[in-house]
């Protein structure tokens, strides 16, 4: 790469999940000087993201990720199927998305594993089981590193904070961080030998009392249950063992079948997390150096589905623009950031009308809900699955949706009572 400075490495990662790696091995196989830092020795299961929706599975393919994916044992599934109390109604993906593909489904250890893989075999260094206890911004930005009592300090052309929703590099790079109010709650459960259909997701809607359940195959006969609620006076946090069965209960009365979670050997495998479903981001994520990207640039509502699939956008916007101005990053990390906020945007804005039409409850959601349900049965509303950001997120948008009432901005909560 031209213009390097005197740094050893041009890009540090702080984070070798998806973001961080999946950007190494992107510009590493450029010629670019990577180095990934991980703290994680080995990826643990938890309640995450575990699917790339068809946008996002086209940003893989882009990238030359989805083949490393598919590779690695990624279910795809061609359905998606939803039950609003009665018969499922099925959408084929491949044939009525842009990118013609379904879902790409995985288990995100075995996700995390094959990207930080792909950086190293692509020529990143690679180091896990590290702490980064800070980042300092500037014209050559560095990152310090505590490993086994020895503490150094390493400078680079650029930082990449891929630490999550969470993030410390966005902190210590002195980012604003904007949250929306907590509203929905998600808790989530990982299942191994539940008979399902593998060959759709399945989405049981209860609007009228604010909750939704989704069951996404994995493969294998490994199935990750969600649960996406408003009643949080009621329900509480679904974490921990003994909540499965109030959890597996609240699926249940969204609409999925008993016998799924009962019958053929179905059981639990993993852990039952429950955490807050709002967004995070933070406006213009470059600033003197330090580029974030993922989660910590902005962590969209998880009910949605679109997370992983906006970090692999983030990833290849980036990348295709720090390639394109080789010898001017600033440039390059400038327009990201100006791109990133574009496309988050149109996502939050459409990610919030999506909440209205689902979790409003009472007579405010009954009227929403009569308006907007035959706009998107007609395919007049905005399509997370197949278009993700770059649907209409506009005024003519929000008004086949909703009619003539006051804007509401994007994002905005749905009202728990």
């Amino acid at each position: 790469m031209s213009g390097q400075l005197a740094a050893k490495h041009d890009l540090v990662t702080v984070g070798g999940g998806l973001a961080g790696s999946a950007l190494a091995s992107v510009m590493a196989s450029a010629g670019a000087r990577m180095l990934v830092l991980e703290q994680e020795a080995r990826f643990r299961d938890r309640v995450r993201g575990e699917a790339l929706v068809p946008w996002g599975v086209a940003e893989a393919r882009m990238l030359g990720l989805e083949a490393p994916l598919v590779e690695r044992g990624a279910h795809i599934v061609p359905g998606w199927t939803v039950y609003a109390g009665g018969a499922g109604q099925r959408r084929d993906l491949p044939t009525t998305t842009p990118a013609h593909g379904g879902l790409l489904n995985y288990y995100h250890p075995t996700m995390q594993e094959t990207f930080i893989g792909l950086a190293e075999t692509a020529g990143a260094e690679v180091r896990r089981g590290v702490i980064v206890t800070g980042v300092t911004p500037g014209a050559s930005p560095s990152v310090t590193v505590q490993r086994n009592d020895r503490t150094e300090r390493i400078w680079a052309r650029l930082v990449v904070g891929a630490d999550g929703r969470d993030s410390r590099v966005r902190t210590w790079a002195g980012f604003k961080t904007s949250r929306d109010a907590p509203n929905i709650l998600i808790a989530g459960l990982l299942f191994e030998g539940m008979a399902i259909v593998e060959d759709s997701a399945h989405v049981f809607i209860a609007p009228t009392w604010g909750e939704i359940a989704l069951l996404v195959p994995l493969g294998h006969s490994r199935v990750r249950v969600y649960l996406m609620s408003v009643r949080r006076a009621e329900r509480g946090r679904l974490s921990g063992p003994t909540r499965i069965g109030d959890f597996i209960q609240a699926c249940i009365e969204c609409g999925a079948p008993a016998d799924w979670f009962f019958t053929n050997g179905a059981r639990p495998c993993g852990p039952l997390a429950s955490f807050e479903a709002a967004s995070s981001w933070v406006d213009h994520p470059y600033r003197q150096g330090v580029a974030l990207a993922g989660d910590a640039a902005s962590a969209t509502d998880p009910t949605w589905g679109q997370g992983q699939s906006l970090t692999l956008r983030d990833v290849r916007v980036l990348s295709d623009l720090l390639r394109a101005h080789e010898s001017d990053w600033e440039t390059a990390c400038q327009r990201y950031a100006t791109e990133h906020d574009r496309y988050f945007d149109a996502l939050h804005t459409i990610e919030g009308w999506q909440a209205r039409i689902n979790f409003t409850l009472g007579t405010e959601g009954d009227r929403i809900r009569a308006h907007a349900l035959p706009a998107l049965r007609q395919g007049f509303g905005p399509d997370l699955l197949g278009r993700g950001p770059d649907a209409p997120a506009d005024e003519p948008a929000r008004h086949r949706l909703f009619g003539a009432e006051p804007t509401l901005g994007g994002g905005a909560s749905a009202p728990g009572e």
